[in-house]
């Protein structure tokens, strides 16, 4: 792998690192701001028309400089691409700076606000982190801006607190799913799994077939949580308040059949994966998917991204599905919410901000935004059409989950209760060093920390 391929990948890699906060301390996305919102899921269309339009009609402000703030780990290509725009359509100027990540770049935005000197417009997590921080206090109130009238239900919910919405949804969803080489299925006569067994019987007849049937990157060991919190879909699927009482302590995953199978999935695959796949990174998983040197990877659709960038003529063999449980009727996808734009309270400029942030979630400011950062999922915006060249893996694949309304959120945007320690709990079931019931109960274990710092009665 060359140079310029190994930054790119790892770049990404370490954006997910932040994602994944459902077991972890990154900054890219957590848990809803209540668990009790019953959003269960997504109503994005590709059918709809959007209330916000390419022709649309923008204000001018010629020579308003607004600052904005993004974390570290945040990829700038879209980013730049949809300012530069908005200078030509708005006048506005910007500029941009950068924050660490992770529990330190999160001490340092709450010191910035306290103090005052926080940017006019920052990225920030959706969900309960945002909760915590008590947006009022600090942020604008969007709740009555026409473009919020555009957003999916269900991430509206993670950027509203108190009745009020705060946030602008930074980029596109994203799924933690199976991506698949089509070839391989093709040439073995294999159709996509809809039932845990069947994804099991696919992954025999790849590997009898010489083939590497599953690709495992716990190298990097944030990756080996995929396959567990993408099962949320169908935890929730056969136990619709299980986040409500997880939440409230009544329900706990080693006491609930769905739970326990998520971490017994792990031990199901364990003779499918590559040989190295303890010490394989995320860089390793996109260049054995692209170039068909594994034909299966449970991983977060952020590496399509990847392999569109460093292998573009392999993205077209590229194919995904929804982690499978045991019922083919209930299948289904678990979706990860963004982060998001939110405008200081103290900005000098804040017609100018919020002027920006319609520009950001127009149709206009999503293609320039989706043309230069390859979108890991539709969009979070009702109505906005995927360009005519995104994958048919996208646009195809996961847009019919989302059509069909068979999404349901990652957990964490369900609770506020988030385990640290998942990485290492799923490496361990994932490298047979615990059973299903025990990793299970060491999550609960791990989980019932932070509920009781929370006041939860656990």
């Amino acid at each position: 792998m060359n140079g310029k391929r190994t930054i790119s990948v790892m770049l990404v890699g370490f954006m997910a690192v932040g994602l994944l906060t459902g077991c972890g301390n990154g900054t890219s996305s957590s848990a809803a701001s209540s668990a009790d919102s019953g959003a269960t899921g997504s109503e994005v269309s590709a059918n709809q028309t959007s209330s916000t339009s390419v022709s649309a009609s923008w204000k001018r402000y010629d020579g308003v400089k607004i600052s904005m703030m993004v974390d570290t780990d945040t990829s700038q290509d879209g980013v730049k691409a949809v300012l530069k725009l908005a200078k030509e359509k708005l006048g506005i100027e910007t500029t941009m700076e950068t924050r660490v990540g992770g529990t330190e770049g999160d001490n340092l935005m709450k010191t910035r606000l306290a103090s005052g000197e926080m940017s006019d417009v920052t990225l920030y997590n959706s969900g309960s982190l945002l909760t915590a921080l008590n947006p009022a206090e600090y942020f604008v109130d969007l709740t009555n801006q026409d473009f919020v009238a555009t957003y999916d239900d269900t991430y509206k919910s993670t950027v509203t607190v108190g009745g009020k919405v705060y946030g602008v949804p930074f980029e596109n969803t994203q799924v933690g799913a199976v991506m698949y080489n089509k070839s391989d299925y093709k040439k073995l006569g294999l159709e996509v799994p809809k039932t845990w067994d069947k994804f099991l019987s696919n992954c025999k007849a790849l590997k009898n077939a010489g083939k590497t049937a599953l690709i495992g990157t716990f190298g990097d060991s944030w990756t080996s949580q995929v396959l567990f919190l993408g099962d949320n879909y169908n935890i929730i699927a056969s136990n619709k308040n299980f986040a409500t009482d997880f939440t409230k302590g009544k329900t706990k995953f080693a006491s609930t059949k769905e739970g326990v199978e998520s971490f017994q999935k792990y031990l199901d695959v364990k003779d499918y994966y590559n040989d190295d796949y303890l010490s394989a990174k995320y860089e390793d998983g996109v260049e054995m998917l692209a170039t068909g040197k594994g034909s299966q990877w449970i991983m977060l659709t952020q590496a399509l991204g990847n392999i569109e960038k460093d292998y573009p003529d392999m993205m077209k063999n590229i194919g995904i599905f929804a982690i499978p449980g045991e019922s083919a009727d209930s299948n289904g996808i678990t979706v990860w919410y963004p982060g998001s734009w939110y405008v200081n309270k103290n900005a000098k400029n804040q017609d100018a901000c919020i002027e920006l942030m319609k520009f950001w979630v127009s149709q206009e400011g999503i293609d320039a935004y989706n043309g230069a950062r390859m979108p890991s999922g539709p969009s979070c915006i009702k109505g906005v059409k995927l360009a005519s060249d995104v994958p048919e893996a996208v646009s195809t694949d996961l847009q019919q989950y989302f059509d069909d309304g068979k999404t349901i959120p990652a957990l964490e945007f369900l609770t506020p209760v988030k385990g640290p320690n998942c990485m290492q709990i799923t490496v361990e079931v994932g490298s047979g060093q615990t059973t299903a019931k025990e990793a299970a109960q060491k999550y609960d274990d791990d989980c019932k920390k932070q509920a009781v710092q929370l006041g939860l009665n656990w």
